[in-house]
Formats: C-alpha cells, structure tokens, sequence
C-alpha cells in the first residue's frame, strides 16, 4: 500500500471517483452529482477554499485506489476557535483498518507540519456536511447531509480519535400522522401576539437583498454555536447561487418585528436526493429532466438552517419559525427532515421535542491530541 498525494486533475478525478466504485452496491448511498462534487474543489465556485489550505491524498494497493482522505486548516475557523485545531474530511476506505491507519496518519502528519496540535472531523468544504454517521442510517440521506458505512465507525475509535460533539437529526412525516400539537399551535399564537412578529415567505424578485438579510441573522445568530465560523459574503453567494434554482420560497421564512426588521430565519431545501439516486452522478442525457419536471413535486425536505437573533432567545420565535414551515410545506405527503441540532443546544433540542418530532439520526465529530 502507498500514499499519494493529489497534484494533477487526473488525481483529482481519482479521489472523487473512489466514491462511487466504493458505495456500487450500497443500496442507501446516494450517489452525488459529479459537476457538484468538482465544484468543492474549485476556487473559482468555492468561496470558503480562499480562507482553506488543504491537501488531498489517495490510498493504493496494486495500483487501485483502496482509500482517500483530506487534510486541511480552515484559517477564519482558526481566528475564531483561537485553538490549532486541524481538520480532517472526505475520507473513504475500504473496510481494511492498516489501510485506514495509513490515511489518518498521512492527515495527522501533514496537519502537524502545519502546526496543529487538533485534528477534528470529518468536516468538508461545505458548510454543514459535517461528521459520521453513527447512528440512524436508514432512509438515505437527504441533500448536502453525509452518509458512510457503519464500519468508519471503528476505524476511527482505531485510531484513537474521540467524540467531541454529536449532532443531532429528527423527522416529522404527516404520513405518518404528524400535526402540530394544540400547545405550539397556542405558544405561537401567544408569540405573535406578544412581540408582534410577523413569519414571510421569501421574495424571489428581490433574491440578492434577501440573501444579505441571511447572512447578516446567520452570523449574528449563530455566532454562539459550537463549530460557528463566520459566513463570508463571498460563501453566502455561493450557497444563494447553488439553491436558487432548487428552493420553494414557501420554504424559506422570514420572522419580522412590528417594524419589518427581521429577527429570524428558516431555511428548508427541497430532498433533490430522491429524484438523482438513480443518476450515478450525472445529468445527462435524460437526469436534468428529471430534477427539472421532480423539483416542483417534491414532497420532501431537509430544513438545512435556522436561527434567532441573541435578543430573541427564548421568547418562542424558533417555534413559531417551525409552526410556520411545517403549515407551509404541509401536504399529505410532507417529510421534513430537521439536520442537524447540537446535541447540548437544549432550547432548540426542547422545541423540536415538544413539537413531536421524532430521532431519526446521530452524526458524531471526532478529535484528536496530535501535538
């Protein structure tokens, strides 16, 4: 088995391809649109590469790719971590555990010569595709969310890297039954009335205003979270331009003072996974049809961000935000799927709960002493 470092697009392709051989015949895995995947690894469509310095290596065994990984320091994350702390991602490996020790260690060594004394992960350059799947891996994951075979799991405890924070996945499904219960519906109604705030979809015609409005909430919102690094104008862009031609504005909410200021946000993404897991990746000839006449028809969600200004902690707003999706989105048909909540986030954990969403899935961040 040898180590090789990517240094040409040919290696490149390798890396990203691995993927798709290694997960063939796994029936869950949803396999990624390929001009996606590329993207990541683009200066030019990835914004958060200005802030990364990175390195990306292949494992090989009689010349076939066995396993891969990536070693990298996110420099905006380190300003506001103060910690050396040095991540690690995309890592695929054949269930072989000399061959996952070799792809650690190869992270581990380069991560040090760059000074880090941490090495956490499996973190990606795309903003909350974070951690391993440790528990709930059934359905298929939804979009932009992680997946991977149960033995990484192993791999990891191997290498001695440890749990550092769980993240924490639930679902609602009105197939299954679900309505709001008759205490959020009179919270809210409490909460509108009490702090005057009104919940509006958001206005397509004015796009690029409203995605300000985003990062402006996110950053101040979010900025107590564990993980949290500030979200450039740049990335926002990024994301904005990715989503407009998915998103429903019925999924994106805005919450408003009396004054129209708004004090929160709610972002849901239609589950595009459900129309390309049949693709192996690629569009054409016949897949951007499919996304093209599914989008509009889909029926189920991930509700990828959400956040309320500090001043508004604890005054019911998440749950309005939450009330407001789900009578939104409502069909019969809706599955909405709530990825990810700190495991220790205990106001949000306890308005998910008392909104009788159900666990659905763990994702599990892992770290390491290397210095």
């Amino acid at each position: 088995m040898k180590i090789i470092p990517v240094t040409t697009s040919d290696d490149l392709k390798r890396f990203i391809k691995f993927s798709y051989r290694l997960y063939k015949n796994d029936k869950i895995w949803v396999p990624p649109l390929l001009n996606e995947i590329y993207g990541q690894f683009n200066k030019k469509r990835n914004p958060t590469l200005d802030h990364c310095e990175y390195a990306l290596f292949i494992l090989e065994h009689n010349n076939e790719i066995i396993g891969r990984i990536s070693a990298f320091i996110d420099r905006l994350a380190l300003d506001t971590w103060k910690e050396p702390i040095g991540l690690f991602g995309y890592y695929e490996c054949i269930n072989d555990k000399e061959a996952s020790k070799m792809l650690l260690d190869t992270a581990v060594c380069w991560l040090k010569e760059q000074g880090m004394k941490y090495m956490r992960g499996p973190w990606s350059f795309v903003s909350q595709e974070w951690g391993l799947v440790v528990e709930g891996f059934l359905p298929s994951p939804t979009v932009m969310a992680p997946y991977n075979p149960a033995y990484y799991i192993e791999h990891l405890a191997e290498f001695d890297l440890e749990k550092i924070k769980d993240l924490l996945v639930y679902y609602i499904s009105v197939k299954e039954g679900y309505t709001i219960p008759d205490r959020i519906l009179s919270l809210t109604d409490d909460v509108k009335k009490r702090y005057g705030i009104n919940v509006r979809q958001i206005d397509m015609k004015n796009y690029d205003n409203e995605v300000t409005k985003v990062i402006e909430l996110s950053n101040r919102s979010l900025i107590d979270n564990w993980g949290f690094t500030s979200v450039t104008k740049e990335e926002a862009e990024a994301v904005a331009r990715d989503l407009k031609p998915i998103i429903q504005p019925k999924g994106v909410l805005f919450a408003e003072d009396k004054e129209g200021r708004p004090v929160g946000f709610a972002i849901t993404i239609p589950d595009i996974n459900t129309l390309i897991k049949g693709l192996n990746g690629h569009l054409f000839p016949f897949g951007w049809l499919k996304l093209l006449w599914g989008i509009p028809r889909l029926k189920s969600y991930r509700m990828f961000a959400l956040g309320v200004l500090p001043e508004y902690h604890g005054k019911g707003i998440d749950s309005l935000l939450y009330r407001a999706l789900c009578e939104s989105l409502y069909t019969k048909d809706t599955w909405l799927e709530i990825n990810y909540v700190l495991e220790d986030n205990t106001p949000m954990n306890n308005a998910i709960s008392k909104l009788n969403a159900k666990p659905l899935r763990r994702y599990r961040i892992y770290q390491k002493e290397i210095g």
